[in-house]
């Protein structure tokens, strides 16, 4: 028999604060040794409060303390608000979470193949399960400070919002569904969506500077973002609904006490506690059909913390993080806010707090009997996942990106094939798994309605795959990697031969040259390609020197590749070194395999502002 809860999976070396005035002191050490400018920080309980304020520099430049008035960047946080919108028109029968966005925005512009079996309903919105691609780069990338309608920003791009599997089979997080759902609670209460939110929820829950635009008081008070040490500019989202609330620490106070007691303020219920529980809780994939608890719900998601099980909902723009997440059964939530782009300093704050905030409690332990047997076993194997949030790179997920799941000691364990954290779980069937420190049910094996049996580990939905795919796959991009790097040194050889006329001009030469410039597109690639990650919103959203060259570059890279290849096999027959040949026509066949893949994925001619 094994027991979840206790200490399990509990680091015992490390005590969590004791008091608050270590939680502070330890944030300061993290800020410090991060670099992270300024800190928002709202923590309460059933009664109220326990700490609500900011520290730290709310802009360096200009010496600026951060306090109490500081406004910062809450970033998809901002999705609950729709969540909370739709569930009150629930509550007051005027929506259902089952209707078909068709039927009620039938202006709204998407695509479903599947629309005549399985319709786009509500509840799909909320819970990232429509199978659109997330919000396309030129979306993102717009940032005009003139404010557009909510159908504007929706008709801007629409064509991201593309079905790609059925409805409602997988989970992939997409901040096209938000503002689909927040458009059609204007339609419903003929209000515009931002201005209902503030009269429905800020101002009854109390949060009197939450705002969705660069309002006066924003501008005053709202702290300088920083990406590596760089100040960001305002960013106007387009998609308001899915991102753009700012807000003071007072303001995440108001509303983490309004989770904590299950939606009533000040005694008046704005939302039923049976609403939030079922914000709480996914529903609409198979894996939630068949007991998974852990994942998505109506924008709000599960987190681990040893083994407890937050709810959340976190978010991020340009040079700013923030976490907002409550711990039902104790009775405790918070915010933190970073102006910083630094992950790690923000999940440390966040294990920080959280060890805090669970430092006193006792978690009930659970009895799990199941006995691993043959019929657990045949869940092993290799897998790769095929929900990926941006369809542009799944590319290289595909392969980087395999899974391996085994049975360890009676756990079964996913882990990343190329390295990563494992995470364990405890069977408690064969299709079935416990995540071995909180006990949720967190792993399951289903049906997918086009891709058969997958396995869904959180919001991961994965394919199992023969071992010779996954590894042919992964020996041709590692061969393929040496004959770019190998190519550049054997210029050297050649190169110079040629110039002291050892090797005559003619098919010799090209037959080693073809294989070198696809590798060189391959080089500019990468350099472009980093180079406009600097700043992707100028540099990638839009077309610019960079974003036509990266096209052109993955252009002649096809071309170079079957130019090789053909050559190679023309001139077989040509006079020159037989070692020399056969490393060049592997070179290119190498270039025009990959070519092949990258074309069947769409990585061929992209254009990242399309």
């Amino acid at each position: 028999m094994l027991l979840l809860g206790g200490s399990l999976g509990a680091d015992e070396d490390v005590a969590p604060p004791a008091t608050l005035e270590d939680l502070k002191s330890g944030i300061l050490d993290l800020m410090e040794e991060h670099e992270v400018p300024a800190v928002g920080i709202a923590m309460v309980d059933e009664n109220g409060p326990v700490w609500v304020g900011a520290i730290g520099k709310s802009d360096i430049e200009n010496d600026i303390d951060a306090d109490g008035n500081s406004m910062f960047r809450i970033g998809s946080t901002s999705k609950m608000f729709v969540a909370l919108s739709v569930l009150k028109l629930v509550e007051e029968g005027r929506l259902s979470l089952n209707d078909k966005v068709a039927d009620l925005a039938p202006e709204i512009e998407f695509d479903n193949p599947w629309e005549e079996t399985d319709p786009v309903r509500v509840v799909h919105l909320l819970e990232h399960t429509t199978g659109w691609d997330d919000i396309h780069l030129p979306e993102y990338a717009h940032n005009d400070p003139a404010p557009a309608t909510l159908k504007e920003g929706l008709d801007f791009h629409p064509h991201s919002r593309a079905s790609r599997w059925k409805p409602g089979s997988r989970m992939s997080y997409c901040n096209a569904g938000p503002p689909v759902a927040a458009y059609i609670v204007q339609k419903v209460t003929g209000q515009e969506f931002e201005s209902y939110v503030t009269e429905n929820f800020f101002v009854p829950i109390g949060m009197s500077t939450a705002t969705y635009r660069l309002s006066d008081d924003v501008k005053e008070h709202g702290v300088t973002l920083y990406d590596q040490g760089e100040p960001q500019h305002y960013w106007h989202i387009i998609m308001r609904p899915s991102g753009s609330i700012n807000a003071t620490a007072g303001d995440m106070a108001s509303l983490a006490s309004f989770f904590v007691n299950r939606g009533a303020v000040d005694g008046t219920q704005l939302v039923s506690p049976e609403s939030l529980t079922r914000m709480e809780t996914p529903t609409s994939t198979p894996a939630a059909a068949a007991g998974q608890v852990a994942g998505y719900g109506l924008h709000n998601y599960s987190s681990g913390h040893d083994e407890w099980i937050y709810r959340e909902h976190n978010g991020g723009v340009n040079g700013g993080l923030t976490e907002f997440s409550y711990l039902p059964e104790a009775r405790v939530g918070h915010a933190i806010m970073i102006n910083s782009g630094n992950g790690t300093a923000y999940r440390e704050i966040s294990d920080l707090v959280r060890d805090y905030e669970t430092r006193g409690l006792s978690a009930e332990t659970m009895a799990v009997t199941t006995v691993v047997g043959p019929e657990h076993h045949s869940i092993e194997g290799l897998y790769y996942p095929i929900n990926s949030r941006q369809q542009t790179a799944y590319f290289i997920e595909r392969v980087f990106n395999v899974q391996v799941l085994e049975f360890v000691d009676d756990k079964l364990v996913r882990r990343p094939l190329l390295g990563g954290e494992p995470v364990e779980y405890l069977a408690a069937s064969a299709d079935l798994y416990r995540h071995a420190e909180t006990g949720a049910v967190s792993l399951s094996r289903v049906e997918d309605p086009l891709a058969g049996r997958v396995v869904h580990a959180g919001t991961l939905v994965l394919k199992p795959a023969p071992a010779i795919l996954i590894y042919g796959q992964l020996a041709i991009a590692i061969l393929w990697g040496l004959a770019i790097v190998t190519s550049l040194l054997y210029l050297l050889v050649w190169g110079v031969r040629r110039w002291r006329g050892k090797i005559t001009p003619g098919p010799a030469i090209w037959i080693r040259v073809w294989p070198l410039f696809a590798g060189l597109t391959i080089i500019a690639f990468t350099v472009l390609f980093t180079r406009g990650l600097s700043d992707p919103f100028d540099l990638l959203g839009k077309p610019t020197a960079i974003s036509v060259a990266i096209m052109l570059a993955t252009l002649l890279f096809a071309a170079f590749a079957l130019t090789g290849a053909y050559v190679a096999i023309r001139d077989r027959n040509e006079t020159m070194n037989r070692v020399n040949y056969w490393y060049s026509t592997s070179s290119s066949f190498l270039h025009l395999i990959v070519a092949a893949y990258f074309a069947w994925y769409g990585a061929i001619g992209i254009a990242t502002w399309s």
